[in-house]
């Protein structure tokens, strides 16, 4: 067997922009949230399926896909991947409803699964050992730059167009991955041979499916009954019970290849990175989320505005996470992971303190930056230390596992705060109305108040802000006093939902300080040790074309 001897820094640089498209793609929907709302007449509760239909499936399938890769060839899977995502981005653009987007968002998910599991493990392959932490060090760099950059680009986008252009951009991306692909990444193997947990697959599958419909749907249901005897928490019980038995049955199929292979968790920095993974999407995706909703809901800024404000967290993070990438592979990167976790978490949270009804756009750059920074720090230490001990026959498999465990932190991360916010709003938005509804005359108070209560109940709150979509004044009303409703109005909703942001932030940033305490267990040798892991490892060899 000879060991791969091509150009592995190209191989590199073809596997981070397929992984940088399907990153991009969890973030850069949250800017175009209000667009999508006003073109498709769809509620917050729609608009977040939208978001969670392409992190479910994603995060559902991952570790098959990271098996399929291992049994098929990681490359084939990668350019299978690819084609699926950039055939169903062109179908989200041209969707009429949001049902169809839901749906055509589910397809890109099958897509992005199958070839984000591979980018890790062709790169196992490629790299020898001594070299591995600088390349997952640029990994680890775009998954950051890709997470923070979506507001960016897509507020650019749905500034210029509209929110259909941000799954457009996929297309000529796609089509140059494919085409890289063929030319570039060689089609390695190990030679071992693995099975596919199809009792596995669907159980995980309906756990995860019951328990975030749940979180997403909740409110709408007022945390209570569906129909007939079908109720929020019975659904979101049952998801956890099928979550429970997943498990116990991975237990016990250990010896016959499961889904999840449990040794790799006997390395305490694999087991600790999964979690932390996990807790650092939780955080971004909750932070995320409401935030750029009120820099245009509750600021009126356009799509472009609000991705220009959040671009130097982009900037910062996109210099310092190649530097942070080598100095793991020189230091180890516990200090700079906790670091990182750290300084996002105190960043965000000067942020949230800064967001007021009528705060200015340059408040937010020093607090921006520090955020950057953290995340700067944060994604290529915290691969580099998972895949580091991983050996070559294993990196499917786990590459699979921390991809599917950061995936499903998104998906947890953007319904449980996206019921919280909305919850939120429930309380804060007839608060803040009935306060500005003291300078209106008395005929048209209750009113005013009853349509800002409804439409925090119908889940329509985050439009409440924007020109036109407010409480609208009775027939007959002076045109001075629907100017004076107009922009009480206005003010409401913004200090309802400044009020309802704060309160919710404080979820995501406290799972983001849990993550980095947690750091503080890594160990300094990253070794695994399971005997099997241990033992002498088959190279890589390529296979015939």
């Amino acid at each position: 067997m000879t060991k791969y001897r091509g150009r592995p820094w190209a191989v590199l640089l073809v596997v981070s922009l397929g992984f940088f498209m399907t990153l991009l793609d969890l973030t850069i929907v949250n800017i175009a949230i209000p667009d999508m709302i006003t073109r498709l007449h769809a509620s917050l509760a729609g608009i977040l399926w939208v978001i969670n239909a392409y992190a479910l499936v994603l995060a559902v399938l991952l570790i098959t896909a990271g098996r399929l890769g291992d049994l098929r060839g990681q490359r084939n899977l990668f350019n299978i991947g690819v084609v699926l995502f950039t055939a169903a981005s062109a179908a989200c653009g041209l969707a009429p409803t949001v049902g169809w987007l839901i749906a055509f968002r589910s397809i890109q998910g099958v897509g992005a699964a199958l070839l984000m599991p591979q980018t890790l493990a062709i790169l196992t392959m490629v790299f020898p050992p001594e070299r591995r932490g600088a390349a997952f060090g640029v990994w680890g760099a775009v998954a950051g730059v890709a997470t923070i950059a979506g507001p960016t680009l897509g507020g650019l986008l749905v500034t210029a167009f509209d929110y259909r252009y941000i799954f457009f951009i996929n297309v000529p991306i796609g089509a140059a991955v494919i085409v890289l692909s063929l030319m570039l990444i060689p089609d390695l193997r190990t030679g071992t041979k693995h099975r596919l947990d199809v009792p596995g697959v669907l159980l995980a599958s309906l756990a995860l499916l019951a328990i975030c419909y749940g979180l997403v749907e909740g409110q709408k249901y007022n945390w209570s009954t569906i129909t007939s005897f079908i109720s929020i928490p019975l659904v979101i019980a049952v998801g956890v019970v099928l979550l429970a038995v997943f498990l116990l049955l991975q237990a016990r199929s250990q010896d016959r290849e499961p889904l999840i292979p449990f040794a790799l968790f006997r390395g305490r920095n694999f087991a600790l990175m999964n979690w932390v993974s996990g807790a650092v999407a939780i955080g971004m995706m909750g932070i995320f989320l409401p935030f750029t909703i009120y820099l245009q809901s509750a600021l009126g800024y356009s799509a472009l505005k609000a991705g220009l404000v959040m671009a130097p967290a982009s900037v910062v993070s996109m210099f310092v996470a190649p530097v942070a990438g080598r100095m793991t592979d020189k230091i180890g990167g516990k200090y700079i992971l906790l670091t990182g976790l750290l300084l996002f978490a105190a960043g965000m949270t000067w942020t949230t303190l800064l967001a007021t009804a009528t705060a200015n756009w340059p408040e937010f750059i020093p607090s921006l930056a520090v955020a950057g920074f953290g995340m700067g720090c944060t994604f290529a230490p915290m691969t580099t230390t998972a895949m580091h001990s991983v050996q070559p026959r294993m990196a499917g498999a786990a590459s699979g596992m921390l991809n599917s465990v950061r995936q499903v932190g998104a998906v947890i991360g953007t319904a449980a705060v996206g019921a919280l916010l909305q919850n939120r709003l429930t309380v804060e938005l007839p608060v803040a109305a009935a306060a500005k509804a003291a300078a209106l005359p008395p005929a048209v108070r209750v009113p005013f108040v009853t349509r800002f209560t409804q439409a925090a109940q119908a889940g329509a709150s985050v439009g409440a802000g924007q020109a036109g979509s407010g409480p609208k004044a009775p027939a007959g009303t002076p045109p001075a006093l629907i100017t004076e409703i107009a922009r009480l109005a206005s003010e409401a909703f913004a200090s309802g939902y400044v009020a309802a942001m704060r309160t919710t932030m404080i979820l995501p940033i406290a799972v983001v300080l849990v993550g980095a305490v947690s750091c503080l267990w890594i160990s300094r040798s990253g070794r695994m040790s399971s005997p099997a892991q241990a033992a002498p490892e088959p190279e890589a060899t390529q296979a015939p074309a």
